[in-house]
């Protein structure tokens, strides 16, 4: 996926670089695959309660298929490429067998009029959605279970994949973007292949304004606050956080702040 550049006709256009969408489908969202994504601001009765939230561009949110548990041995046509404003990745529009049409993740390569299909005996494919114990060794996958039939909940942002290192027994060994190895119960689903649109990471916005439609407010140093508003402001001139940084309601924020979680045993490796 190429990245557009602009001439430099004011300061905001200088830096400025976006996704070329010129491979998507300029269609319309499925109405009975989309809703309203009420626009919440970090606001609880109008007082904030996240910080640097609020004002972004309003958005229909669409429904995606992360299990494709129920479509098991049912043929899939994509029959479009399409933008999704709530995701980094692209997602792809399919027409059932039966009749059914649904959002799958869309992942890298996958074209127009190719054929995806999910469950224990679907081809070895980009696309296809297979327990992990009949995935290949050394596969390229994403959209991963965490437990069996909840859906995929990791590796789906732009341009990730993880990479299955070994089945063994009841779990398979997943070695994440992130470089942690992590053991996964073998009857998780995952998709095979990349998500789509890798060059995200590669976007600059250019200027301000860009962030506020995506309702990102701006974010102040705690060293540059007044001693009343942060745990690292006030004194004279510059000064630094401290032996101990915290956050702006006082807890830890540097050094080890995660909690022992049961998840911890299934780690085999810890990320970089």
């Amino acid at each position: 996926m190429p990245v557009k550049t602009y001439k430099p006709t004011s300061p905001g256009q200088r830096d400025r670089t976006s996704t070329d969408y010129s491979v998507l489908d300029k269609v319309k969202p499925m109405k009975s695959k989309s809703r309203i994504l009420p626009k919440k601001s970090g606001r609880t009765k109008g007082k904030i309660c996240v910080r640097h939230k609020g004002g972004r561009q309003k958005r229909l949110y669409r429904q995606i298929d992360f299990s494709r548990r129920d479509k098991i041995g049912i043929p899939g046509k994509v029959v479009y490429l399409e933008y999704d404003p709530n995701r980094t990745a692209f997602i792809a529009r399919l027409h059932y067998a039966d009749g059914d049409k649904r959002y799958i993740l869309a992942p890298a390569d996958l074209k127009r009029g190719d054929q995806v299909t999910s469950g224990e005996k679907a081809p070895i494919k980009i696309g296809n959605a297979l327990p992990l114990l009949k995935i290949p060794q050394g596969s390229t996958i994403h959209n991963i279970e965490m437990q069996p039939g909840k859906g995929g909940q990791i590796v789906r942002s732009a341009g990730q994949f993880a990479t299955l290192m070994a089945n063994e027994g009841k779990y398979s060994q997943v070695r994440l973007p992130s470089g942690e190895i992590r053991l996964v119960l073998s009857k998780c689903f995952a998709t095979l292949g990349q998500v789509s649109n890798p060059d995200h990471k590669l976007i600059k916005l250019g200027k301000a304004g860009r962030s506020r439609h995506r309702g990102i407010r701006p974010t102040v140093r705690g060293v540059a606050m007044p001693a009343g508003e942060h745990p690292h402001g006030g004194g004279e001139g510059r000064t630094g956080t401290g032996r101990n940084p915290r956050t702006v309601y006082g807890k830890p924020a540097a050094g080890k702040t995660r909690t022992k979680k049961q998840s911890d045993k299934l780690i085999v490796r810890r990320r970089k």
